[in-house]
Order: C-alpha cells, then sequence, then structure tokens
C-alpha cells in the first residue's frame, strides 16, 4: 500500500486506518461474536475506522445464504452496538458481508471459503489480506487450523498477510499451552499470532502505563520502599450462566487468574520500557511474570472458593451446585485468591493479592496500591483513630478512572484527621467515549499492532505459576461463601494473618 505523503505519521489527530482486508469469523452464531464481534465491526465502521475495501465473511454450520447471514449480523450489530445506529453504515458494510455454510472437518467447506477469499480479492478489492477470528471452542483448533494449512489460507506472503486470533484459554495447564502454541504457530508465523485477552483492551488498564510513566508524580513511590501491598480484584456479580460445560473443567482460577489478573499484575509491575513498542512492553512484562513467586504455606495464602444460594441486589440467587449442568458434588471453584510476590529490586517483600470471584456483591476490577503508614505521625492517637493507608487505585470497570486515597483534616476546632478520596473520571474528564475492548483489539488485529496480545512465553509463563496451585488444589473442596458475601471467610483470613485486610470496592 503506498504511503500518503500529505499525512505525518506523528500527528495524532489522524485515525489509524487498516489497509484493505477482510475478517473471517469462525463461529459466528456463537455468543461472543453476537454480543462482542459483530456489534465492533459495526462501531469500527461507524467511527470510520474500517477501510473502504473491507468484508466481513462468516463460517458456521447453519443453512444459510448471505442475506440470512446479513440480517442475523445486522440485528447482533443493532442490539449491542455502542455508537449511535446509522442505518447508511449498515448499509455500506452489509454489501461486503458473506458466509459460508459447512463444519470444520468438511473439506469442500474449507475450499469453498478460500475460493470466496479469491472472489473477495477480485470483487473488494481486499489486496489478499485477512484475519481469521477464531471464536470456536479451543478443542476445535486442531481441526481448523489444519484445513487453512491444507488450503494454504494462512501463508502470508510479500503481497499480503494472514493473521489468526485465539480466543483465552490458552490451554489447560502448561503441557497443553506448550502443545496449543506449537500447533498454531506451525501453521502461522509467530508474528500473525495474536493471542486475545480483552482486559488488555480497556481504555483503563492502558492508561496504566500512561499514569506511570507519562508522569514523574508516582513513579518515585512506585516501589517497596513507600507500597506496603497490592490488591487486584476482579469481581463479578453474576453467576456461570449457560456456561457450565466450560466452567467446570476450567474454574475461576484457570478462567481468570491464569490471564486477566496477571497480565493486569505484570503491567502494574513492570519496569518502564525502552520505548512504547509491542516488543519492548512483552520483554518487561515477561521479565515480571517470571519473576513470580508462590508463598510457601499454600494453605494459608491460597483460597477457592464455591457460591451457595444467598441473596445479591434483593433476587433470591441459586448456588453454584444447583446451576443447570453442574454436577451437584462439583469441587470447581468460583472464588480463588491467592498471595504473590515479585521478586525484582523494586517489588521484594512486597505481597500482590489477587481475587476473582462470581455472586460477589457487585461487579468491579480495580487494581489497588496500598502505601505503608507513615513512619511517625506527631498527632495524638484519638487524632487519628478514622486514617488508614493511603492509596492509588486504578478502577478498570465500572466507572472508569483513578481515585486516590490520602488523609486530611476535618474541618472544626479540633486536630482530626480521616480518610478523603480524589476522583478522576473518565466519563466526566473526556468528551470522547472509550471504545469497546473489542473494538480496540480488532482494530489493532487489522493494523498488524500486538502491543496488548500476550505472546507464547508470558503465556507459559503464566502457567508456571497457575499449575502448583492447581496440583495443591487437586481433591480438595472448595470453601463455601453464600452468593451476595465477598468470597469465604478463609479469604480474609489470608490477608489478617499477615495484619492487612481486603479493599471494599
Amino acid at each position: 500500500m503506498i504511503p500518503n505523503p500529505l499525512r505525518d505519521p506523528r500527528d495524532r489527530r489522524l485515525p489509524r486506518v487498516p489497509e484493505p482486508c477482510a475478517l473471517v469469523v469462525f463461529g459466528i452464531t456463537g455468543d461472543l461474536a453476537r454480543k462482542k464481534l459483530l456489534p465492533a465491526v459495526y462501531d469500527l465502521a461507524n467511527r470510520g475506522l474500517l477501510p473502504t475495501n473491507f468484508a466481513l465473511l462468516g463460517f458456521a454450520r447453519r443453512d444459510w445464504g448471505d442475506q440470512d447471514f446479513a440480517e442475523l449480523a445486522r440485528d447482533a450489530a443493532r442490539n449491542a452496538a455502542r455508537t449511535p445506529w446509522r442505518e447508511e453504515v449498515w448499509e455500506r458494510l452489509a454489501n461486503s458481508v458473506r458466509f459460508v455454510q459447512g463444519s470444520f472437518d468438511d473439506d469442500n467447506a474449507f475450499d469453498e471459503l478460500a475460493a470466496t477469499l479469491d472472489e473477495l480479492e477480485g470483487s473488494h478489492g481486499i489486496g489478499g489480506n485477512a484475519a481469521f477470528y477464531l471464536s470456536i471452542p479451543p478443542a476445535m483448533f486442531p481441526v481448523v487450523l489444519k484445513q487453512m494449512q491444507r488450503t494454504r489460507m494462512a501463508e502470508s506472503t510479500p503481497d499480503r498477510w494472514r493473521r489468526v486470533v485465539v480466543e483465552k484459554p490458552f490451554g489447560t495447564d502448561l503441557a497443553s499451552s506448550r502443545e496449543l502454541n506449537e500447533l498454531v504457530d506451525s501453521v502461522f508465523s509467530a508474528q500473525d499470532v495474536f493471542r486475545i485477552d480483552h482486559y488488555l483492551g480497556k481504555e483503563t488498564v492502558q492508561n496504566l502505563m500512561a499514569l506511570r510513566f507519562a508522569n514523574e508524580l508516582f513513579e518515585p513511590v512506585w516501589n517497596g520502599h513507600h507500597v506496603d501491598s497490592v490488591q487486584i480484584t476482579m469481581a463479578e456479580d453474576v453467576g456461570i450462566g449457560g456456561r457450565a460445560g466450560f466452567y467446570e473443567k476450567t474454574g475461576a482460577a484457570r478462567d481468570v487468574l491464569q490471564n486477566h489478573l496477571l497480565q493486569l499484575l505484570a503491567l502494574t509491575a513492570m519496569e518502564e520500557p525502552v520505548e512504547f513498542s509491542a516488543d519492548e512492553i512483552r520483554t518487561e512484562k515477561l521479565k515480571v511474570l517470571r519473576a513470580v513467586s508462590l508463598p510457601q504455606d499454600l494453605r494459608t495464602f491460597a483460597v477457592r472458593g464455591q457460591y451457595e444460594q444467598g441473596w445479591l441486589a434483593g433476587q433470591r440467587a441459586k448456588g453454584y451446585r444447583q446451576e443447570e449442568g453442574v454436577d451437584p458434588s462439583s469441587t470447581t471453584e468460583t472464588f480463588a485468591a491467592v498471595r504473590l510476590g515479585v521478586e525484582t529490586r523494586r517489588w521484594a517483600g512486597v505481597p500482590f493479592y489477587l481475587r476473582t470471584g462470581k455472586r460477589l456483591p457487585r461487579r468491579v476490577t480495580e487494581i489497588a496500591l496500598v502505601f505503608k503508614r507513615a513512619p511517625h505521625l506527631p498527632f495524638a492517637d484519638t487524632d487519628t483513630e478514622e486514617l488508614g493507608n493511603n492509596q492509588l487505585v486504578v478502577r478498570v470497570q465500572p466507572d472508569e478512572g483513578v481515585t486516590l486515597k490520602f488523609g486530611s483534616k476535618v474541618p472544626g476546632s479540633v486536630m482530626e484527621v480521616r480518610d478523603v478520596s480524589m476522583d478522576f473520571l473518565y466519563g466526566e474528564q473526556f468528551t470522547e467515549t472509550s471504545p469497546e475492548a473489542y473494538e480496540r483489539l480488532l482494530l489493532d488485529v487489522l493494523l498488524g499492532d500486538a502491543t496488548l496480545f500476550p505472546r507464547n512465553a508470558e503465556v507459559e509463563a503464566s502457567w508456571s505459576v497457575i499449575d502448583p496451585l492447581e496440583e495443591f488444589w487437586a481433591g480438595s473442596t472448595p470453601e463455601p461463601y453464600r452468593a451476595g458475601e465477598w468470597g469465604p471467610r478463609a479469604a480474609d483470613r489470608m490477608l489478617a494473618a499477615e495484619g492487612r485486610r481486603w479493599r471494599r470496592p
């Protein structure tokens, strides 16, 4: 593609628009495609971020024609779009929508898919460029990848690029992760593989790097000399929905701890990269993940739980074992909490407490740096009874923003110091709404920008942390907690053992 001579790549006012290309989605009729991918494609089109020569190609078992698929895509996009609905935008997009029917083991269907891509190169000018999104169960990856290898759809050449997007979970342990990675890398070249963790697409997660490295204010205290502990929480108020089959085999640690929370830990603890590029950022994150240490006393500092019947937002919530499709004697955890260390000069001795769970009181994801108490307080004890630790909290969702908690004098005739909060909210500070995570990540895939996508080594380093936990928990029964509570009591005892307690988000 010939670069525009009038465009300065340093000008951030101009949006990044990909080259002509196609997006091929396997499993286009699934929940992920309907609720996230199709709305994200429409929103990108509505924001003017898709190339003029763009095609959307769906592949699934349904016996549909292009028009049937276009109707499904339209309904899905309209129901979940985050930008205003404009019929003229959809009409332009609908002219580039195609559907190929077939099963993953059907050679003829994949031959037709390859032929359709070739046709689109002529009819829509996509230049042979294509990204393949595997919105399918990991068990189907080998079949699909081998079909793509057979039809040579996966081959990038000097004249065209071909990329693949792989959804988590990236395996179920270190061994299966390596096996999956080897399979994907045998079909696509390493730089063309995009392992998607949608949390890294959230604006506040990216703002974490801006907060640290664009400001002089925070970096001097972002270390073990000043930070007492770090708490990273991902809480959900919902249950497992219709995902019993997946969740029974996975559990909270594999589903969330292994990817989302360890990635947030890596971004929090990483050193400043030499430059803001994909390779340099991944290098620093990988150093952190390889420096993560598990506690020697896993019985105290690694807790898993399972929700029981309770009350949430005024509604009775059934227990996990009563959910449809769940084994009545299941020992799958719906809550996991662990104390980790990061063995680097910056973070030596600082505990990182990670927790995730379902059926907790509210949906929230946050990173909280809890600072040490002042070494000396010249006030009477009664003056500071209401004073806690200073805290810097990055709220990933909802109410995206940053909160700084510090001590202030209460107005009055006596010296009384207590905690106050200073808040920065994205929604109040900026007029433009933040793009949804899948919007940003899909755009990055089409642009070939891998900054927000973990590579093999990061995935394997994460499994090296989780595998010993799973081995320790094997055969044990999770601690019970009622739906609507902040997890089992053992999680509170974990922090109390070191004189700390969980933040209430």
